[in-house]
């Protein structure tokens, strides 16, 4: 029996899964767009995209997948080709579901303002609106799961979107799921991390590769600007 195996068997293979979050999406609009389909890269996200692709060349990644929506299988397209994989897809990677799909959610303006909307905001806990984080958990940490047995010993990538990852990961280090949309550390096309040994999260790490080409307002923890949506959970 080889060391590698041996140490296989004894549940000490260390696997990287990397959750990305998409790229910038072309939204003239400013809707909180959600499941929709039809939302696609804007030439920045595609950049976005390359760049992280370009960050990823030299890792030892044997399996990317992605959220069916289009800005993720986009996002995700690069990084499959250029470690020559095909690119699959999870379901369990999609957006949260949400009642505010389809409107607008800016600052001073949009959907909050309309008094008939604020029956959905009665639970911020659950949350009301949308998706109980519970359910993001289960079926995100399934996508993790899933992705360390196919990537077992190496890397693998996800794709999805800002609010799931960022409950699988307040899940894993242990945080209350709900929380201020405005503090969660993962912008566009960045990378959240977790490194298994055998089977156990031992590890969660963030960076990200295309810092320099996100609009200031939408960094983690930017004050809001009038009229500039930060699609929550986009």
């Amino acid at each position: 029996m080889s060391d590698t195996t041996a140490g296989a068997e004894n549940g000490q293979d260390i696997t990287v899964v990397h959750l990305m979050r998409h790229g910038e999406v072309h939204n003239p609009d400013g809707v909180l767009y959600g499941r929709r389909a039809g939302y696609h890269l804007s030439e920045l996200g595609r950049q976005m995209a390359d760049r992280v692709a370009e960050s990823l060349a030299d890792r030892d990644i044997t399996y990317v997948v992605a959220s069916p929506l289009e800005r993720a299988q986009e996002t995700a397209t690069p990084v499959a080709k250029a470690h020559g994989l095909d690119l699959a897809t999870d379901e369990r990677l999609i957006e949260a579901a949400n009642v505010f799909e389809g409107k607008t959610f800016g600052v001073g303006d949009g959907a909050l303002r309309k008094p008939g909307n604020w029956k959905h905001l009665t639970n911020p806990f659950q949350p009301s609106w949308g998706e109980p984080y519970v359910e993001q958990v289960v079926r995100m940490m399934g996508a993790l799961d899933a992705a360390k047995d196919a990537a077992r010993g190496h890397e693998a990538v996800l794709v999805s979107h800002q609010l799931p990852i960022w409950i699988v990961r307040s899940f894993v280090e242990k945080r209350r799921l709900w929380h201020d949309p405005r503090r969660r550390q993962c912008t566009l096309a960045s990378l959240t991390s977790f490194t298994y040994r055998g089977d156990k999260i031992v590890s969660v790490g963030y960076s990200e590769p295309a810092r320099d080409l996100v609009p200031a307002h939408l960094l983690a923890g930017a004050k809001p600007v009038k009229g500039k949506s930060k699609a929550f959970g986009a």
